[in-house]
């Protein structure tokens, strides 16, 4: 049984007026959805990105990775091993309390290993998540206006890695069908894919970094999901 994890969840009323609730949620599922660009020169640009750094093309896209529902972490740090794992910020949807909640998470993922096996590398990393959330009906008829971004500490200062809008992502009630069919259950999530990397002044664009801040905006209401988390390697012992 994964632990618990704790969300303020967001809701708005027909007139606007905003209240929170704090839900306790076990994760009992994990699903980590892959390539879900919503258009094809982007999700080839991504591919391509990956290529770069050794991972395989996918054999379809979307792809659906399950993952161990006990990754999912919304401590300030995480442990990974070795120095080749790096994050990125992607919307995530869970159920809990009857119905669908957004959040922002990060899908930290083990490049070494995905280079040669993408599925065995999602499982190798923790996966961070914030403790807020929005009502997913509440901003689902707009979604495409949800920005998501990401910074990286690089070098000492605090650059973009990551920058769009859920445009960019398929849209993400289709991709939760596209493996729960609707409901799910309680403690289902699934992270819903990310946007490519911004490249460093060296050209480089995936890429470690010690520690990641990631964001959901809602330009609409005026508010944001941020969680900011920090990567501690661990050696590789032969």
């Amino acid at each position: 049984m994964s632990s618990k994890l704790h969300f303020a969840c967001e809701s708005v009323a027909a007139g606007g007026t905003r209240s929170v609730q704090v839900l306790a949620v076990a994760p009992q599922r994990l699903v980590v959805a892959g390539w879900t660009g919503r258009d094809a020169a982007a999700i080839a640009h991504h591919i391509e990105e990956l290529e770069a750094i050794g991972v395989p093309r996918p054999s379809d896209v979307p792809l659906y990775y399950r993952v161990g529902a006990n990754l999912l972490t919304q401590a300030p740090a995480i442990e990974a091993l070795g120095e080749e794992s790096s994050g990125e910020a992607e919307p995530v949807l869970f159920f809990a309390n009857g119905e669908w909640w957004l959040t922002v998470g990060s899908d930290h993922t083990d490049r070494k290993v995905e280079s040669y096996s993408v599925a065995v590398s999602k499982q190798m990393c923790a996966k961070p998540v914030a403790t807020a959330a929005w009502r997913w009906a509440d901003v689902a008829n707009y979604q495409d206006e949800l920005q998501l971004r990401s910074r990286i500490l690089e070098d000492g200062a605090w650059v973009g890695y990551q920058q769009g809008s859920l445009a960019a992502i398929r849209p993400l009630a289709a991709l939760r069908d596209g493996i729960y069919a609707g409901e799910g259950g309680e403690g289902c999530f699934m992270t819903c894919g990310t946007l490519g990397a911004l490249p460093n002044a060296r050209g480089e664009g995936i890429r470690p970094a010690p520690e990641m801040e990631i964001e959901i905006h809602d330009p609409r209401l005026k508010r944001s999901i941020v969680h900011r988390y920090a990567v501690q390697p661990l050696p590789v012992v032969a």
